[in-house]
């Protein structure tokens, strides 16, 4: 049988994870394999240093497995994970690290800034969310406004049983799609019910079918 890389491995074996999963391998160092996913992206590369106060960095100085919430001191979003360090022969060689989304507070709305001031809009209320010029605009049923969080942020924030990611510049309310219609390249539009279009990008199309199972 010819040779199998690990990386080629770790490809597969990721595959048998939610698509929502980020996955981090490092030695007990620095991080030498990194696969984001469609829910959470770190930003990690290969070659960067194990930062104190991650995960995987616990992971390793206590050789034992660690799972917590991290605030987004470390990267700049919150997450929550998982890490597991490996050993060889008694030695400590490195760690897994799995990363998914995870609700960051009991919060129920998205308060968003309007010409006026501010206006909470319950989450069920939320039809998209868009990012453009630098900034997150939040579009409601009868509200809209801009946010301080970027789309990555609001991945943790709202929930993921009807807010998906479908495109690199938007998050829409799945209980506020109308209908569904193919577009070019694999690619789809929704329409909303608020009267506005909605892209599916092709990198996202078919982790958005797989969601919503069609």
């Amino acid at each position: 049988m010819e040779t199998i890389t690990v990386v080629s491995l770790l490809d597969v074996i990721i595959e048998l994870f939610s698509d929502e999963i980020s996955m981090a391998v490092s030695n007990t160092k620095e991080y030498i394999y990194y696969r984001p996913s469609k829910r959470v992206d770190l930003k990690i590369r290969p070659g960067d240093p194990l930062k104190e106060g991650t995960i995987a960095y616990k992971a390793i100085h206590s050789k034992q497995k660690i799972s917590e919430f991290i605030d987004r001191d470390i990267f700049g979003i919150p997450y929550h994970g998982m890490a597991v360090p490996f050993f060889h022969e008694g030695k400590l060689e490195g760690c897994m690290t799995a990363i998914f989304p995870s609700l960051t507070s009991g919060k129920l709305v998205v308060t968003i800034k309007s010409e006026d001031g501010w206006i909470p809009i319950p989450f069920s209320k939320v039809v998209y969310l868009e990012a453009k010029d630098k900034k997150t605009y939040v579009f409601g049923k009868d509200h809209s406004g801009t946010h301080k969080y970027s789309l990555q942020e609001f991945e943790f924030l709202l929930p993921k049983d009807y807010f998906i990611r479908c495109h690199r510049s938007f998050i829409v309310n799945v209980n506020h799609i109308k209908a569904i219609y193919p577009d070019t390249h694999s690619t789809f539009v929704l329409s909303m019910d608020n009267g506005e279009q909605v892209p599916v990008s092709q990198s996202y199309s078919s982790y958005f079918r797989r969601l919503l199972g069609f």
